[in-house]
C-alpha cells in the first residue's frame, strides 16, 4: 500500500496521528541531541574542573564559563561566583541551580507523555468510526444492495487506524523511557559531583578560616 493510500485508509484519525508523529520525531531528535552533548563533554568537564579547583579556583571558574551549554556548569556557576559565601550558602546554592535545571532536563516529557496517552485512544477512535462505516453500508438480508466498497473501506480504516495510534505510542515510549533513564543518571551525577566541590569548598574555607583565625 503506498504511504498516500495508506494515511486515506486510516480516516480522519490518521491526521492527528500523522502531526503527532512528526512533532514526536522533531522533539526526539533535539533531545537526542542535547543527551548526546551532555553524556561525550560534561563529565570530562566537571573531573577537570575539580582537579583545577583546588589549585586554581579562578581557572576552574573561567573553564565552566566556556562550558557554560552544559547543565552541571551552570550549576557549579551559580555557587562558584558567590562573594565569599559560607559552606550552608554554598549548599544552598548548589541546591537552588540544580532545581532551576530540572526543567530543562525533562524537557517536553509533558508532550510525550500526552502523545504516548492520546495515540491509543485515536486509534479506538478510527476503528470505531471504521466499524460504524462499515455496518452502515451492510443491506442485513439483501445483499446484493450491500456496499461492497463502503464495508471494506470501512474495516480498512478501522485496522489501519489502530495500527497507526498503536505504532504512535510504542514508538514515542521507547524514546520517553530512554530520556527518564538519562534523566536519572544524570541527577545521581549532579549530587554526585556537586557533593565534591562543596566537600573542596568547605576545606578551602575552612583552611581559609584557620589562616584568618592564625594571623
Amino acid at each position: 500500500m503506498e504511504i498516500n493510500n495508506f494515511f486515506l485508509a486510516g480516516g480522519i484519525v490518521a491526521w492527528p496521528l500523522l502531526a503527532f508523529s512528526c512533532i514526536a520525531v522533531a522533539l526526539i531528535i533535539e533531545r537526542l541531541w542535547f543527551w548526546f552533548r551532555v553524556k561525550t563533554r560534561e563529565i570530562p568537564m566537571v573531573k577537570e574542573i575539580l582537579r583545577v579547583y583546588t589549585v586554581d579556583p579562578l581557572a576552574a571558574i573561567k573553564k565552566l564559563k566556556q562550558n557554560a551549554d552544559l547543565p552541571m556548569a551552570r550549576i557549579f556557576l551559580e555557587a562558584l561566583e558567590l562573594d565569599r559565601p559560607t559552606p550552608v550558602e554554598f549548599r544552598l546554592a548548589l541546591e537552588s541551580a540544580t532545581q532551576a535545571e530540572l526543567p530543562l532536563l525533562k524537557r517536553f516529557n509533558t508532550f510525550f507523555q500526552t502523545v504516548i496517552t492520546v495515540s491509543p485512544l485515536l486509534g479506538l477512535l478510527g476503528t470505531i468510526l471504521g466499524l460504524m462505516r462499515s455496518f452502515a453500508s451492510l443491506d442485513i438480508g439483501n445483499f446484493e444492495a450491500t456496499q461492497t466498497a463502503g464495508v471494506t473501506g470501512g474495516i480498512s480504516e478501522a485496522l489501519v487506524s489502530t495500527v497507526m495510534g498503536l505504532v504512535v505510542a510504542i514508538f514515542t515510549l521507547l524514546f520517553t523511557n530512554t530520556f527518564r533513564a538519562f534523566y536519572q543518571r544524570q541527577l545521581a551525577s549532579i549530587q554526585e559531583y556537586g557533593g565534591q566541590l562543596e566537600l573542596l569548598y568547605r576545606r578551602q574555607h575552612q583552611k581559609g578560616m584557620n589562616n584568618y583565625a592564625s594571623s
